[in-house]
C-alpha cells in the first residue's frame, strides 16, 4: 500500500525526524541487556482460584516498592478464549538480584479480571508507573467486539485504572479511563494498544498504537484533556469514562525489514520536556519480536526525534525467549529504577514467561548517541 493512501497521511502530524529514522536505523542487533531470571508459571500459584497455576504468565510491568518488586502480569489459564487477567507478584528485590528468582515460587493476586464492555475477552499487557503521586496502570482490554466477525472496529481499546483503597488494610484497581480515538476515526479504528500516560509541563499525553482501516499500525502521541484526566484520577468515578485523543503525531515508520512497531515500557523522564523509551518492533519475515530506544523532545512547535538506537538493544537469545506459546518474542511492558544507573526491566518470554533483567542508563545513552537526530 503506499504511503499516499495511509489515513496517517492526512490525519495526523509528523514527528520531526520522522524521515530520519529511517536514514540511521539497521537490522542488527548489540544487546545490552543483562538477564537476571525467569518466572516460569509452574512456580506461580494463583491466590483463591481452584485452577492453582496459570497456564502462561508474560508482558509484565513493575513497580517497585523499597525491597520489593510488585511484577503486574499478564496470565491466561486456558486457550479456549485465551481471555487474559493481570496478577501481582510481589518478589523482593534481593530475589531477583542473587538469582533466587529463578528457583523460588511466589503467590499471585489477581488484580484486573474482565468485567467490563471494554475488556469482557481479555485485561492484556498492563504498563504500571506513577501519574502525581497515584499509581496508574494502562491495559488493553479485549471489548465486546473482539470476537465479532461482524464488527472489525474498536476490538482493542486501552484502558487506565488506578490503585485505590478498599477498606482500611486493602487496595484494589478502579477502572477510570477509557481511551478513544477523536470521533471521526472511530470508525476506521481496528485496535489500539501499547499504551500509557505521560505528563510533559502542563500537558498530558498517551503514547498508544492504533490500527486502523488502511492496515497500518501507527507508533503514535496523542494529547488528552489532561484537566479531566487528573482530575478522574485523583478522584475515580464508579465506571469508566470515555476519553478523548486529539492532536496526534505520528512519531515514525517502521523500516522496510519490520511489519511493525509498538510502545515497550513507559518512558524514563530525562528532565522537564525530554525522555526516553523503548519501542518493540517486530520482523517483516520470521515475526521475531525486538527492542530498540528513542529519544523525545517535546518542544512548542511539536515532538522531536533526538536520537535513535541504529541497532536493537534486545532480541530474543534464551531458551524461554526463543521457544515458547509465541517463538521469539522479547515483549517489555515494566521499567524501574533500582539506582541512579540501573534500570529494572520485566517483559513477556515467548508469551509463556516472564523475563526479568537489567539495563545500565550511561550504556543505553551511549548507544543512542550513535544515531543523534538534533
Amino acid at each position: 500500500m503506499s504511503s499516499s493512501k495511509l489515513v496517517g497521511e492526512e490525519k495526523f502530524g509528523k514527528a520531526y525526524g520522522f524521515k530520519d529514522v529511517l536514514k540511521l536505523r539497521r537490522p542488527s542487533t548489540r544487546d545490552i541487556v543483562r538477564r537476571l531470571g525467569v518466572l516460569s508459571p509452574h512456580r506461580i500459584h494463583i491466590s483463591d482460584y481452584p485452577a492453582g497455576h496459570p497456564a502462561a504468565v508474560f508482558n509484565a510491568s513493575v513497580d517497585v516498592e523499597g525491597d520489593v518488586a510488585h511484577i503486574y502480569a499478564r496470565i491466561v489459564v486456558g486457550y479456549y478464549m485465551y481471555a487474559s487477567a493481570v496478577v501481582r507478584i510481589d518478589v523482593p528485590v534481593d530475589d531477583i538480584i542473587y538469582g533466587y528468582v529463578n528457583i523460588n515460587y511466589y503467590s499471585a493476586e489477581p488484580e484486573i479480571i474482565p468485567s467490563t464492555k471494554y475488556d469482557i475477552w481479555g485485561v492484556e499487557d498492563p504498563r504500571v508507573y506513577s501519574i502525581n503521586g497515584r499509581l496508574v496502570a494502562t491495559y488493553t482490554g479485549r471489548t465486546v467486539n473482539y470476537f465479532n466477525p461482524a464488527i472489525r472496529r474498536e476490538r482493542t481499546l486501552p484502558i487506565t485504572a488506578v490503585r485505590i483503597q478498599n477498606g482500611r488494610w486493602k487496595e484494589r484497581w478502579q477502572r477510570v479511563l477509557v481511551h478513544t480515538l477523536p470521533s471521526e476515526l472511530r470508525e476506521k479504528l481496528i485496535s489500539d494498544k501499547d499504551a500509557f500516560l505521560v505528563i510533559i509541563g502542563n500537558d498530558v499525553y498517551i503514547f498508544h498504537r492504533p490500527h486502523l482501516a488502511d492496515e497500518y499500525h501507527y507508533l503514535t502521541i496523542s494529547k488528552v484533556d489532561g484537566e479531566k484526566v487528573l482530575k478522574l484520577i485523583e478522584n475515580p468515578g464508579k465506571e469508566p469514562i470515555e476519553v478523548e485523543s486529539r492532536d496526534t503525531i505520528w512519531v515514525m515508520p517502521h523500516t522496510s525489514f519490520e511489519e511493525k512497531l509498538g510502545w515497550a515500557t513507559p518512558p524514563i523522564k530525562m528532565d522537564a520536556k525530554r525522555i526516553v523509551t523503548l519501542v518493540h518492533a517486530v520482523d517483516a519475515v520470521k515475526k521475531v519480536y525486538r527492542v530498540f530506544a528513542v529519544q523525545l523532545c517535546f518542544e512548542k512547535e511539536g515532538i522531536v526525534i533526538e536520537a535513535i538506537t541504529p541497532n536493537y538493544i534486545m532480541e530474543p537469545r534464551e531458551p524461554y525467549e526463543i521457544y515458547g506459546d509465541r517463538p521469539y518474542v522479547v515483549f517489555p511492558c515494566g521499567l524501574a529504577k533500582l539506582n541512579r544507573n540501573e534500570l529494572l526491566i520485566t517483559y513477556g518470554a515467548a508469551d509463556y514467561m516472564v523475563g526479568i533483567g537489567t539495563l545500565d542508563l550511561e550504556e543505553l545513552l551511549a548507544e543512542l548517541d550513535k544515531g543523534r537526530i538534533y
